[in-house]
C-alpha cells in the first residue's frame, strides 16, 4: 500500500476529474475526491471503501481548501499527486458577460487553484516529493472569439504552472499543465452563457453552441485522456506541457507559427529601444 501513490483531486463529480479518479483507483492507487457536494462521489466510496475518501470541497472556499487538504493528510499522511481539476467554461464575448460572471470564473478556475496549491505546497515541500497537475485547455495557448474569459483563466494557468515549475523543481516537486482539446466530458453542457447577449455584433457567440455540437462528434474520449495524464505523472521524466488530442497540438503548432512570423516583422525595429547615449556608447 505504501508504494501507491495518493492523488487529490478537485472538481471529481463529473468529467476528466471522475474520469482520473476511476482510473487510478482502478490500478490501486488512494484518491482524495473532492467536490462541492461529496455525496455525488458516494459509489466511488463504496466500491472503494479502503483507497477512496469524498471531502467536500468549494475551491473558492479558502476554508474548505484548509480542511479538505488537512482531511487528506489524516486519512492517509501523505499527498503525492494535487490534481487541480475543479471549473468550469463561460462563453459570450467580453462585452456579453457581466462583472459578477467574470468574478466568478476567475475565482473557480484561477483563485480556486491557487487556494488549493497554497495548502497543499506545504505538505508536498515536507515530504520532498510531489506532482502538482493543472488542468488547463488549448484555450489557454491559442484563445477563441466569445471565449475570451475563460481563455484569460486558463491563459493564467499558463503563467502560474511555469512560475510554478521553476520554483518547485529545486524542491523536488514536479509540475505539469494539461492542454485538452475537445473531450466528451460533459463540459459543454455545464458551461455557463453571458446574460447580455448582443448578437449583432458578436455572431460568435451564437455559433459556438453549433461549433460545440459539431466538436462532440469528434471529441477525444476522456478514459483514454486520463491513462496518458498517469502515464506522463508516472514517467521518469514527466512532461511539463501535455497536450491531449489532435486538434490541441494542431491548434498549439499553429499558434507558434503565428508567433513567429507576427514578432520577426517588427523586430529590427523593436529591438532598438535604448536610450540613445548607450546606442552610442
Amino acid at each position: 500500500m505504501s508504494e501507491n501513490k495518493v492523488w487529490f483531486i478537485t472538481g471529481t463529480s463529473s468529467g476528466f476529474g471522475r474520469a482520473l479518479a476511476e482510473e487510478v483507483l482502478a490500478k490501486g492507487d488512494r484518491v482524495v475526491a473532492t467536490a462541492r457536494k461529496p455525496e455525488v462521489l458516494q459509489d466511488l466510496v463504496e466500491k472503494y471503501r479502503e483507497t477512496a475518501r469524498a471531502v467536500k470541497l468549494d475551491v473558492t472556499n479558502m476554508e474548505d481548501a484548509k480542511s479538505a487538504v488537512r482531511e487528506a493528510v489524516k486519512e492517509f499522511g501523505r499527498i503525492d499527486v494535487l490534481v487541480n481539476n475543479a471549473g468550469y467554461a463561460l462563453v459570450g464575448a467580453t462585452e456579453e458577460v457581466s462583472d459578477e460572471q467574470i468574478k466568478q470564473q476567475f475565482d473557480t478556475n484561477v483563485f480556486g487553484v491557487i487556494n488549493v496549491t497554497r495548502e497543499a505546497l506545504p505538505v508536498l515541500r515536507e515530504q520532498k516529493s510531489g506532482h502538482v497537475v493543472n488542468i488547463g485547455s488549448v484555450v489557454g495557448f491559442s484563445a477563441w472569439a466569445s471565449l475570451g474569459i475563460y481563455s484569460a483563466t486558463k491563459f493564467a494557468l499558463e503563467g502560474l504552472s511555469e512560475a510554478l515549475a521553476a520554483e518547485l523543481a529545486p524542491l523536488g516537486i514536479k509540475t505539469t499543465i494539461v492542454e485538452p482539446g475537445p473531450f466528451d466530458t460533459g463540459g459543454v453542457d455545464r458551461a455557463v452563457f453571458a446574460e447580455n447577449l448582443l448578437p449583432e455584433a458578436y455572431p460568435s457567440t451564437a455559433q459556438l453552441p453549433e461549433v460545440f455540437r459539431e466538436f462532440s462528434n469528434t471529441a477525444g474520449d476522456p478514459v483514454k485522456a486520463v491513462k496518458i495524464i498517469v502515464e506522463a505523472v508516472e514517467s521518469e521524466n514527466p512532461p511539463f506541457r501535455l497536450p491531449l488530442g489532435l486538434p490541441a497540438f494542431e491548434a498549439i503548432e499553429a499558434k507558434l507559427e503565428q508567433v513567429k512570423q507576427e514578432i520577426s516583422i517588427w523586430r529590427a525595429r523593436a529591438i532598438e529601444t535604448n536610450f540613445d547615449a548607450v546606442v552610442a556608447a
